[in-house]
């Protein structure tokens, strides 16, 4: 009986453990992409790939991050260095053009031919990381004026 109520004092301490805040770097873009980006990450959803919002450090009105292990969203991110290679490629996702670069331990795409850029670091555990720009294609078009579309 004693490992019985061991085993399950364990169970609820590692339960009451938190994650804690996502470490997700911040930009500095200038004034006003970060008033444009912080209404845009106001809009995004609860939930991306069914991972619920989580709170991010530093915090920011330019980043937030959901799941654990976090899936990382950076708006007035700099144009990705590889974007300007001949040979990346813009693909779209309901509408909104991407970029995407191989990491590590996953994907990170960036938004291409909007206002301002959005950065999503997606980690392989959510594979196929890709899907997670579904849900949040239709705040990034409302929020995230198309200046050249992704052909």
């Amino acid at each position: 009986m004693p490992k019985i109520l061991f085993a399950a004092l364990g169970v609820i301490v590692l339960a009451g453990c938190s994650s804690g805040p996502a470490p997700v770097p911040v930009p500095s873009p200038a004034p006003e992409v970060a008033a444009a980006c912080t209404q845009l990450v106001q809009a995004l959803p609860a939930k991306v790939l069914d991972q619920k919002r989580r709170k991010t450090s530093p915090e920011s009105p330019l980043t937030t991050a959901y799941g654990d292990p976090a899936i990382e969203v950076t708006c007035g991110v700099a144009t990705p260095a590889g974007m300007a290679e001949a040979q990346s490629q813009c693909f779209q996702v309901n509408g909104v053009g991407w970029f995407a670069k191989q990491v590590q331990n996953g994907y990170i795409f960036t938004t291409i031919g909007r206002e301002i850029y959005l950065e999503i670091a997606v980690p392989a555990k959510y594979s196929p990381e890709a899907n997670a720009l579904t849900d949040v294609s239709d705040s990034i078009q409302q929020h995230n004026k198309v200046i050249t579309p992704c052909i």
